[in-house]
């Protein structure tokens, strides 16, 4: 599939969705909402998909909503369609990311400010380049966070460090989003994209059944209560115990070989 503000490509179970709008700092505006949505919806329905990574071309990683766009419509030059003030695209595209069934790793390669950083929150893995910057810019700009930030952002952080960061507006380098947990890698720009596809390739390596159910679980068992954790995970473990994977991996453990996954 071509699109017009985005590369999708698929190799080897990987399939990689970069942002191109480089000469906005792969702003949100243009088609690129609609291709993000469109190509995480295709990707996350291709049964031979086990993981997505999220980047950008160029020097950014995503700078946000645009602002120009933003002002034709405050100036009453571009009229703001309905469906988007009351079921916007990025609410489908985070809840698609969401319910994708493969895990999604973001390569932020640069700037990830306003809707860009929480664009990387949303996605379940996230490393950086020495590059990278993030900002919860949206008070910069009058606005309330939007693209999941309230959400995402104080549970990976903590309340207060979020009430910080979006009151403010502050700008952090990789270095420090590593100590808050916002990364869980940071490299050097040309190694970040070979990072992200070795650690795509580890997690497509796997067994993608209980993958799959795993990501499920740590979503949805972290607004349960333990008794209701514990009923998932016994209904995955009962449902991995009769693949042909778990079989593979048994067998291959006691002859001392490394397993071949193949998802069935």
């Amino acid at each position: 599939m071509t699109y017009e503000c985005l590369i999708h490509e698929v190799k080897d179970g990987i399939a990689t969705l970069t942002l191109n709008r480089p000469e906005r700092l792969n702003a949100l505006g243009g088609t690129l909402r609609d291709d993000l949505h469109d190509a995480l919806t295709r990707s996350a329905a291709d049964p031979d998909v086990r993981v997505l990574i999220i980047t950008g071309a160029g020097k950014g990683f995503c700078s946000g909503g645009d602002v120009k766009a933003m002002n034709e419509a405050k100036e009453g030059q571009r009229e703001r369609p309905l469906l988007e003030k009351i079921a916007p695209g990025r609410d489908r595209t985070l809840l698609a990311m969401r319910d994708a069934p493969q895990p999604i790793i973001a390569a932020v390669n640069g700037a990830a400010a306003g809707a860009g950083m929480n664009l990387a929150l949303g996605c379940d893995i996230r490393l950086a380049s020495t590059a990278a910057k993030f900002s919860q810019a949206f008070v910069k700009r009058g606005l309330h966070p939007d693209w999941g930030g309230t959400y995402f952002l104080p549970r990976i952080v903590g309340m207060a460090k979020a009430c910080e960061l979006i009151f403010t507006g502050a700008v952090i380098d990789a270095a420090e989003a590593l100590r808050l947990g916002i990364v869980s890698q940071v490299v050097e720009p040309e190694e970040l994209l070979p990072a992200a596809q070795a650690l795509a390739r580890a997690i497509a390596a796997g067994p993608p059944i209980a993958i799959r159910l795993a990501k499920r679980g740590l979503y949805r068992n972290a607004e349960s209560d333990l008794r209701t954790a514990l009923e998932y995970e016994t209904f995955a473990q009962n449902t991995c115990f009769e693949t042909e994977d778990a079989r593979e991996g048994i067998r291959a453990f006691v002859e001392k070989r490394a397993p071949v996954f193949r998802g069935r």
